[in-house]
């Protein structure tokens, strides 16, 4: 009897909301998949509209953790190509580690696709670079401590001692309270930018500064689904911040090309 043909199981990282912020290769895996196991509750269906017929899909919002092995463990025993849908990136905040573990314990092959995460989609909405010259350098992503605790070394008041860009995920419910904690670090008037649901049709920017983003907030009746960004290069533009890198400037030498001293 010939062997069943299989497949290792794709994690993919659907992207922030867009349909087409998914990466090629990840939307290559949706349109072979036998079996879509989605994040019914943060990838929009609209991602699955290319599926091929006949695929099977299951939104795990609201499965456990071994339902939802279960279903990737059984298609991938039945020979089903098996799409594993995330969003953003998987390796983020994904919760993709204790999946894999479970499918190292049957000896289960598997994959990782990359995706864009909020971050990098709310940067490119704003117009916006977060690692500007003589500004910032850094960039921090993190959260506040919730249900899932947070190291105490990685406290909100330890990292804004940096004064780099920070973004939080997960917890822009508990505005007032990170306002409270980062004002050990950052100025009154740093500004902030809160991001909702971006890359969604109802995607929603709100700017202010740390002094006055939680009333802003509230006043937009943003409870969840947001991300927190706050650090001097959002308001950079603003201040025409005139500071270049080096990689273009004419004076300065590299592999590439020899710069001119006396330009």
């Amino acid at each position: 009897m010939k062997n069943l043909e299989r497949f290792p199981v794709s994690f993919v990282g659907a992207g922030p909301g867009d349909p087409e912020l998914i990466t090629v290769k990840g939307r290559r895996l949706v349109r072979e998949a036998d079996c879509i196991v989605y994040a019914g509750s943060l990838v929009p269906e609209s991602l699955l509209e290319e599926r091929k017929p006949g695929a099977q899909v299951h939104n795990s919002a609201a499965l456990s953790l071994e339902e939802t092995h279960r279903l990737l463990r059984d298609g991938y025993r039945s020979g089903a190509r098996v799409v594993r849908l995330h969003t953003g990136d998987p390796s983020l905040y994904g919760a993709i580690q204790e999946q894999m573990d479970l499918l190292d314990r049957e000896s289960i092959p598997y994959e990782v696709v990359p995706g864009v995460s909020a971050v990098f989609a709310a940067a490119a909405t704003l117009g916006q670079e977060l690692t500007l010259p003589e500004v910032s350098q850094t960039l921090i992503l993190t959260r506040m401590a919730g249900r899932t605790p947070v190291p105490e070394s990685e406290s909100l008041e330890s990292l804004a001692s940096h004064g780099a860009t920070l973004v939080i995920y997960l917890s822009v419910q508990r505005i007032e309270e990170v306002v409270s904690r980062l004002s050990s670090g950052y100025p009154p008037q740093t500004p902030v930018v809160v991001a909702y649901r971006v890359g969604w049709p109802d995607q929603e920017v709100v700017r202010g500064t740390l002094e006055d983003i939680a009333g802003r907030v509230r006043s937009s009746g943003i409870k969840r689904q947001a991300i927190i960004m706050i650090g001097e290069v959002f308001g950079a533009r603003d201040r025409q911040q005139k500071t270049r890198s080096k990689l273009y400037d004419e004076t300065f030498s590299h592999g590439y090309r020899s710069g001119s001293p006396d330009s």
